[in-house]
C-alpha cells in the first residue's frame, strides 16, 4: 500500500486537467494501482455575478475527492462535503492575480468562503491523503 508521504506528493504534484462541459471543473486523475484510481478536483459551486461590469464578481470553488474502480468507474468512496473551499474575485479585467485589493481595496472573501486564504492543494494534500488511506485500508481489509 502507498505511504502517506508518496501520496501526498502525487495529490499536490499530478495535472489539473479542465473537464469538458459547461461547469468550471478541473480535476487530476491518479491511479494507485490497476484497479483504483482517486479523482482529486474543485468545481464552482457559486457566483455572486454583478450587473454592472465594473462591481466585482467573486467566485466560490469547492475541492472534493473520489476513490474509483479504475475499470467501471463505479464510486468506491468519496467526498463532496464542500468543506475545503476558496475564491477568486474578479473586476472588470483585473483577477486575483492582478491583486484586485490593490486596485479596488481591500476584499474580505473570507466571509465568502472559509478557506480563501488556502486555495492551494498544498493546503489540503494531508488532510486528503489521510482519509484516501483510510479508505485504501478498508478496501483491502474488504470491509466497504
Amino acid at each position: 500500500m502507498i505511504d502517506k508521504k508518496e501520496l501526498v506528493d502525487l495529490i499536490e504534484n499530478s495535472e489539473l486537467e479542465r473537464m469538458q462541459g459547461d461547469r468550471d471543473v478541473w480535476e487530476k486523475h491518479i491511479y494507485l494501482d490497476d484497479d483504483i484510481v482517486l479523482i482529486v478536483g474543485y468545481e464552482e459551486k457559486e457566483a455572486s455575478y454583478k450587473q454592472d461590469p465594473e462591481e466585482e464578481t467573486v467566485k466560490t470553488y469547492y475541492w472534493y475527492w473520489e476513490l474509483r474502480d479504475s475499470q467501471k468507474w463505479d464510486v468506491l468512496f468519496e467526498n463532496h462535503d464542500n468543506v475545503f473551499s476558496f475564491c477568486e474575485s474578479e473586476m472588470g479585467s483585473y483577477s486575483d492575480q492582478d491583486r484586485v485589493e490593490d486596485i479596488v481595496g481591500d476584499i474580505d472573501e473570507g466571509e465568502v468562503c472559509g478557506w480563501s486564504e488556502k486555495d492551494w492543494i498544498e493546503d489540503i494534500s494531508e488532510d486528503i491523503a489521510d482519509k484516501v488511506l483510510e479508505w485504501l485500508k478498508t478496501i483491502k481489509l474488504g470491509l466497504k
